[in-house]
């Protein structure tokens, strides 16, 4: 039987289009939100009943409701849960706006919550699915000048973890999914955007950070649908994984930094062991 997906963040040029063929493409159907589905309206109709873009901002939970109900009523549930919705803003710790960080992790963080908390009961009720939290290399390495970021994917990762473990006894798998740098539109207002840091002692630091995403928005190594085949295909594995990194610098970076963790970890052993009562 093919299997109905939900995805968040329906942009065309992005990782949820992506997905979205790379399922049709399987034979399954898909449910695909976005803020402005008339982007999508000619892209649909090539794929006639098989496809529905349902409006969404995954930031309002009353529309989260009304998406998920929608998607249920015409395909009768929903099997995979693609939770891609998310941007990034950069900017320093110290300085960056505290409601532009605030509006940071109701989209990539609080929202993604929303969404999955509306999709379970159908899953549970049905004892399966499938949910894949695309979270990112910044989730797992941070990354200088997307701090804030950063840290609302480490938070993703967190959740992921232990809903993984919290619904495994009812069916639903759970996939955390790290992209490195992909060829998606995510790169491309860098260019017009310019470094709003109010404390001078960042402002170069920025700066270079804004113009190395210039230089790399069109050539980003990742292919989004090689990206969302290999979860695909990763979904597929009994048991699936844990989570995916996606792409070679991504992969690279992650097993650096998991490695220097771990070797900072074992060099303090003798003072990790020491904060215990003697036994």
């Amino acid at each position: 039987m093919s299997r109905r997906w939900f995805i968040t963040g329906g942009t065309p040029g992005n990782f949820g289009m992506a997905f979205a063929e790379e399922a049709l493409a399987e034979g399954d159907r898909v449910v695909l939100t976005s803020r402005r589905p008339q982007e999508l309206a000619s892209w649909a109709d090539q794929y006639g009943d098989r496809v529905l873009v349902v409006a969404l901002d995954v930031t309002d939970a009353a529309q989260v409701s009304e998406a998920v109900r929608i998607a249920e009523e015409r395909f009768g549930g929903i099997d995979v849960l693609v939770n891609n919705a998310g941007r990034g803003w950069y900017g320093s710790i110290e300085g960056m706006d505290e409601s532009a960080v605030r509006a940071m992790f109701e989209l990539n963080f609080f929202a993604v919550l929303s969404v999955t908390r509306a999709v379970l009961p159908g899953m549970r009720a049905r004892g399966g699915g499938q949910i894949v939290n695309v979270s990112s290399v910044a989730g797992l390495v941070s990354a200088v000048g997307f701090g804030y970021y950063s840290a609302t994917k480490f938070a993703i990762e967190a959740v992921t973890d232990a809903l993984r473990d919290e619904v495994a006894g009812q069916g639903i798998s759970v996939l955390t999914v790290e992209p490195g740098s992909f060829r998606t539109n995510a790169y491309a207002g860098f260019a017009n955007e310019l470094v709003e840091e109010p404390i001078p002692e960042y402002h170069d630091l920025l700066e270079q950070v804004r113009a190395a995403f210039v230089e790399m928005d069109g050539v980003q190594p990742g292919d989004p649908h090689r990206g969302a085949r290999a979860v695909i295909a990763a979904m597929a594995q009994d048991p699936p994984p844990r989570r995916l990194v996606l792409g070679n610098s991504g992969y690279d970076a992650v097993i650096d930094a998991f490695e220097q963790n771990l070797a900072d970890v074992r060099a303090n052993e003798t003072l990790s062991r020491s904060a215990d009562f003697p036994s």
